[in-house]
């Protein structure tokens, strides 16, 4: 099979391309910026941008199926695409947001424009990324063993993106999960202090917690940049899912254990959902240079 992916060198990305060579597909990724040693030689790299569907159409051609990043703006040319190109089956990576209702202009529309092709259709719809701890708190850990934080008794269910990399190659590669929307988490509620703990086990050194208000943590992370900056308002409850003014008294008020436990991965491999600590340790060498 020939299989397309896209965001190829994403946290979910990277992971869908190794399975799928492990499992001997013919594996085509699109990136912006090729760049050597990126990904394994025995893919076939393309140059493209999916905020540019016009640069789709080489790589497309002769694709069985497609692992589709979410643009939500050019979503229906690049499926319709797509499917004049011969894809039969496409992987959305989603958001456990459309599960929950509050996406309704980022990834639901881009399921919407998969559901109506026609094509056969699967929607990976992971919850927090784990991920995200890396991108947050790595650089301070790495310089100071410090996590300033506003929120220690925060909890929810963090991801493996391995979790989701898994449930995205079977959905590509296996039939039986076409018109499935498969919303994935983590195994365990956990605090932020208790990620924090389970990251300093990880790294055999113990960090330090030290609690900030949601103004001086929207200060520090503007100041690191990247996806600390970009996500600032929403992660510390200045912002709704939509970019709207929101009040962040009341994120601080809901308590995800009224929610019980939360779909995982477990329930499309068949194998338990990777624990926090699990990602931890294998993300430990990242948090310490």
């Amino acid at each position: 099979m020939t299989i397309l992916v896209t965001g190829a060198t994403g946290n979910v990305g990277r992971n869908v391309v190794r399975q799928l060579l492990e499992r001997g597909h013919d594996v085509r990724a699109l990136t912006r910026t090729p760049r050597a040693g990126a990904l394994p030689e025995e893919v076939r790299v393309h140059e493209g941008d999916l905020t540019r569907p016009d640069t789709l159409k080489d790589a497309l051609d002769g694709v069985d199926a497609l692992f589709l990043y979410p643009v939500a703006a050019t979503a229906e040319e690049v499926v319709g695409m797509a499917k004049t190109a011969g894809v039969h089956r496409i992987v959305v990576l989603s958001s456990g947001a459309v599960t929950a209702g509050y996406d309704t202009d980022f990834h639901l529309p881009v399921e919407q424009a998969v559901e109506a092709s026609g094509l056969e259709w699967t929607h990976v719809r992971p919850g927090e990324f784990a991920m995200n701890k890396l991108a947050l708190w790595g650089p301070p850990i790495r310089a100071e063993r410090v996590v300033r934080d506003p929120a220690p008794d925060a909890a929810w269910f963090p991801v493996h993106e391995r979790d989701i990399a898994d449930t995205a190659v079977l959905a590509l590669t296996e039939e039986g999960h076409a018109g499935q929307a498969y919303t994935l988490n983590g195994p365990e509620l956990l605090t932020h202090r208790r990620q924090v703990e389970l990251i300093g086990e990880a790294l055999g050194e113990e960090i330090r917690f030290e609690v900030v208000t949601p103004q001086e943590a929207r200060e520090i992370y503007l100041a690191q940049g990247g996806f600390a900056a970009e996500a600032a308002d929403f992660l510390l409850g200045f912002e709704d899912y939509g970019g709207n003014d929101a009040d962040a008294s009341e994120a601080e008020a809901f308590d995800p254990a009224s929610l019980g436990p939360l779909p995982t991965a477990e329930a499309v491999t068949g194998r338990p959902a990777r624990t926090f600590a699990q990602w931890a340790r294998d993300h430990a060498a990242a948090f310490r240079s």
